[in-house]
């Protein structure tokens, strides 16, 4: 599997689809694969999501729908991978250009960018079929990338002008 060929299985079709439709578009197009590209996908789901573990992406999360734990922001990580390459390119060059995308579903009337186990869909397909865990790849980052955020209004809205005119309530 290419890395190109990652970023067309995980793209979701339907940005505004909602996060069942999403994930089980990916299951379906996983389910058809071998063992070996479902490994493979795994590896480059856990390499985005590594690149991706940064305060400033963080702090956007933050700003957008209020990400506060871990397991939200794993989430949050997990959605944007599912936007597709050159977005996730964008965002982790400047978290403050998802402002520039129309991406961001809602839900209860609330932005809601979050994919829960999406990033556990390849490995779940691996032990239906051979009642065995895909190999564990350790992260090897146990803190976020970069300098802390502080969750204040003032700072911010200086480091994220435009996610924050759009989504600071």
């Amino acid at each position: 599997m290419t890395e190109e060929h990652f970023w067309t299985l995980v793209q979701a079709p339907d940005f505004h689809a909602t996060p069942d439709e999403i994930s089980d578009n990916l299951k379906n197009k996983l389910e058809q694969l071998s063992d070996s590209e479902l490994a493979d996908f795994d590896k480059y789901f856990n390499q985005k999501m590594r690149i991706s573990y940064t305060w400033d992406l963080w702090a956007a999360a933050f700003i957008i729908c209020g990400c506060n734990s871990e397991y939200a922001f794993s989430e949050f990580r997990s959605w944007l991978i599912s936007r597709g390459r050159a977005i996730f390119d964008k965002a982790l060059e400047n978290p403050d250009n998802l402002a520039g995308y129309d991406v961001i579903p809602v839900k209860d009337e609330q932005p809601y960018p979050y994919l829960d186990e999406y990033d556990l869909l390849a490995g779940q397909i691996y032990e239906n079929r051979n009642e065995d865990e895909l190999p564990f790849v350790p992260s090897g980052v146990d803190e976020p990338q970069g300098k802390r955020f502080k969750n204040k209004a003032k700072f911010l809205k200086l480091q994220y002008p435009e996610l924050f005119k759009l989504y600071w309530q």
